[in-house]
């Protein structure tokens, strides 16, 4: 009679591990089974991109028409729709007046404008010359106030960032600044005083789901600012997430 052949000691640990039905779930349980093992992991987007975005609610003009300090953290997990991209927002920054930060410290200029209309639109300018960086301006008209979009996690529309960004990957470095997120949107300064409460265009859009870790910290490239405003703790980012810009350090739980 015949010896049946011998499985190997790998067919018998998959057999061994849990009966999933997903590509990253069947992962997930690979790298548990096999934790003592180091190796890279590619770091999927937090939301599948075949999630559906009709439900999403358009937030209104008003959740926008606050202190830029109070929209900032309220806007982590918010979403930013443009044609087929959906992006969650995971990292911003608030620039408030009298902030030496803060562009509005310029006075209202024609590049400034938009920063001092009414909270719900966009505020979008080009930073050295290469990144276009999307604010969202806050508070009342005149008052002259924004929150900064410096990183986002991708939801929709994979391949036409990967496109736009010139980069084919699905790692974090995708947009983990503010000009990757201005970039994957396709974003120009035309976009200024665009009503981001709009149907079409560019959209904030309510996911639904609160966040619940938010981390902290000063803001990124201020030097010029004063000692106080350098040192203000007006970035916040989601923290169990790691599409996140650098400095990571200085970030820390609320």
């Amino acid at each position: 009679m015949k010896t049946p052949p011998r499985r190997s000691k790998r067919v018998d640990q998959e057999s061994e591990l849990p009966k999933v039905t997903t590509p990253v779930a069947l992962r997930a349980a690979r790298e548990k089974k096999h934790c003592s093992k180091a190796r890279a992991v590619r770091v999927r987007p937090e939301y599948p991109l075949t999630r559906s975005t009709p439900e999403m609610k358009i937030m209104p003009p008003e959740f926008f028409q606050i202190d830029a300090l109070d929209l900032a953290p309220r806007l982590l997990g918010k979403f930013l729709r443009r044609d087929n991209v959906v992006l969650r927002i995971t990292e911003v920054e608030a620039y408030r007046p009298n902030d030496s930060a803060c562009h509005g410290r310029f006075g209202n200029t024609p590049r400034t404008a938009p920063i001092f209309g009414p909270g719900g639109h966009a505020y979008v300018y080009l930073c050295y010359g290469l990144h276009m960086m999307l604010n969202i301006v806050a508070d009342k008209d005149g008052v002259g106030a924004a929150v900064l979009i410096r990183s986002c996690s991708p939801v929709t529309g994979l391949e036409t960032i990967q496109e736009r960004r010139g980069q084919k990957t699905d790692k974090p470095v995708l947009l983990n600044g503010p000009g990757k997120v201005g970039q994957a949107l396709g974003l120009s300064t035309e976009w200024s005083h665009h009503p981001l409460y709009s149907p079409g265009g560019l959209e904030v859009l309510d996911g639904g789901e609160d966040v619940e870790k938010v981390l902290v910290g000063p803001r990124v490239g201020i030097d010029y600012a004063l000692p106080q405003h350098v040192n203000a703790l007006w970035r916040f980012a989601i923290g169990d997430t790691p599409w996140i810009s650098a400095p990571k350090n200085t970030l820390k739980p609320l």
